[in-house]
């Protein structure tokens, strides 16, 4: 069963390091991916594969939101360009979906790999019997 409220925490994590990655263009991105995945897997527990399915679902919501900013900013862009605007901004459209397509999958096999040693980090929550914040 997928922990959600692990996958948000670690994406929510991933954002503020990629904000402030800002600083170092690509490291920076990088590190928020990898921050992102090893905070859901660590969260959600029960060893590795648990710990790479988190991993990879906020590495992999992270890419999408990503993209959509990115393909909104762009838009946004053609639309002040007037009609030249709107053909350049459609015609980078198509890249941008094929850029953002790629980011997400760089994002979320990176948090996967992370996300899986966070759950071998915390091998026992997740699981029935296991430690819990509630106990």
């Amino acid at each position: 069963m997928t922990d959600w409220r692990a996958v948000i925490i670690g994406f929510l994590v991933g954002t503020v390091v990629a904000i402030f990655g800002i600083a170092l263009p690509g490291v920076g991105q990088l590190v928020a991916g990898l921050v992102a995945g090893l905070v859901a897997g660590y969260l959600a527990g029960g060893g590795l594969g648990r710990g790479a399915w988190h991993g990879l679902l906020a590495g992999a919501l992270g890419g999408i939101v990503g993209g959509l900013l990115l393909a909104v900013a762009v838009g946004i862009v053609g639309v002040a360009g007037g009609p030249a605007g709107a053909v350049f901004g459609g015609v980078l459209g198509v890249g941008i979906f094929v850029g953002a397509v790629l980011i997400a999958m760089v994002m979320a096999l990176e948090s996967a790999v992370a996300g899986a040693v966070g759950g071998a980090l915390n091998p026992d929550r997740g699981r029935p019997g296991g430690r819990s914040p509630s106990r």
